[in-house]
């Protein structure tokens, strides 16, 4: 392989990459964000949480197929729980999955499929109690969005408590994976392990719904939405009217309630930032680069309601730049944390409204 050039074009070529850098190149072509913010992670923690999201992008990636059938999605999701629990038959499996992925998934991802035995190998050279925490994560997964999938999501979601559900199943267990793993890494982390893991399922739930709001008319050119219906009908706007021309107050109004409630969930991600030592500046780095830059993107959303593309209400660079600058300066002081928080959050907030947070798997009556 000397002289051959390591990269996604040729997955041949990562067979000589170290597995750090295997990952990190996976990482690289499926996830602009998480390549950033993973590798502010203290080393050890680095590989399981890497190993991690890209275990939930081949999930991602078999529910995105446009080609598989919703019951080729089933089989495929219960396969690859067993795989990750197991290590056993990743190579049979990707080649059965890879042939079918077609042109509209993008090339890192069909690179990720077919690589996945290594990154299954990978999974299973950490220590037991991670291994565990990645695979609950993934069956929770697995076994979830498929019954969302399997939806008519053409009129959005039923109720708000249909979306705390599916928040959970793509973000809120991702969270609680990575509340055990940071555990696992520190008993000085430990020490809070009840209040971060039901915290972290709103940690995951904040994110996830900013993704939702962003991505509305996005999701509707695919004739999804992922809305719920109760919030809307309350504001007195009908999300079976919804399309790319509506132009409707009550939509905006029940728009600002989703933003006001992710704004809490977001708060709570403060939380538990907040929890973490001052001293873990790297795990502290993950989580509020994330939250500083959800943050943004919902104070966009608020000051352009009538958005009609997912670009329009996309952060820039510079406010990237700025969400790393403002969180390195702060990130060792709780007090400013929560002062800065407070400052450029405060617009996003809906007088009156209230709203119950998820606080776990068990209360979610899943």
């Amino acid at each position: 392989m000397s002289g051959t050039r390591i990269s996604l074009d040729n997955p041949k070529s990562l067979s000589s990459a170290s597995d750090s850098e295997f990952q990190t190149l996976l990482l690289e072509g499926v996830s602009r964000t998480f390549a950033l913010t993973i590798p502010q992670l203290p080393e050890k923690l680095y590989g399981p949480v890497a190993n991690a999201y890209l275990l939930c992008r081949i999930i991602d990636t078999i529910e995105d197929e446009v080609s598989l059938t919703a019951e080729q999605k089933k089989y495929f999701c219960s396969e690859f729980i067993d795989v990750v629990k197991t290590g056993d038959n990743a190579e049979p499996f990707a080649v059965e999955l890879a042939p079918l992925l077609s042109e509209q998934t993008i090339p890192a991802e069909h690179t990720l499929i077919h690589v996945l035995p290594r990154v299954i190998q990978i999974t299973h050279t950490f220590e037991p109690d991670q291994i565990d925490a990645l695979a609950f994560c993934v069956e929770t997964m697995a076994e979830g969005m498929p019954i969302f999938q399997a939806q008519n999501l053409h009129d959005g979601l039923a109720t708000l408590a249909d979306m705390d559900k599916y928040c959970y199943y793509v973000a809120g267990c991702v969270g609680e994976m990575l509340a055990k793993l940071f555990c696992h890494y520190s008993p000085e982390i430990a020490e809070h392990r009840d209040k971060l893991l039901t915290l972290a399922v709103s940690f995951g739930q904040g994110l996830q719904m900013t993704n939702i709001l962003k991505d509305i008319w996005d999701d509707a050119h695919r004739g999804v939405c992922w809305l719920p219906q109760d919030i809307f009908t309350e504001t007195g706007f009908d999300l079976k009217s919804l399309s790319p021309e509506t132009n409707d107050e009550n939509f905006r109004t029940g728009l600002e309630h989703l933003i006001s409630i992710a704004h809490g969930h977001l708060h709570n991600a403060l939380i538990y930032t907040q929890l973490l030592p001052v001293h873990e500046t790297g795990l502290r780095n993950f989580c509020l680069w994330a939250l500083g830059m959800a943050v943004l993107t919902l104070k966009k959303i608020k000051q352009n309601l009538d958005f009609k593309l997912s670009d329009q209400v996309k952060i820039s660079r510079n406010s990237v730049k700025a969400t790393i600058f403002a969180t390195r300066l702060a990130g060792r002081s709780n007090a400013l944390l929560s002062i800065l928080f407070n400052l450029i959050s405060r617009e996003l907030k809906t007088p009156g409204w209230t709203y119950s947070t998820p606080s776990s798997k068990a209360n979610l009556d899943l």
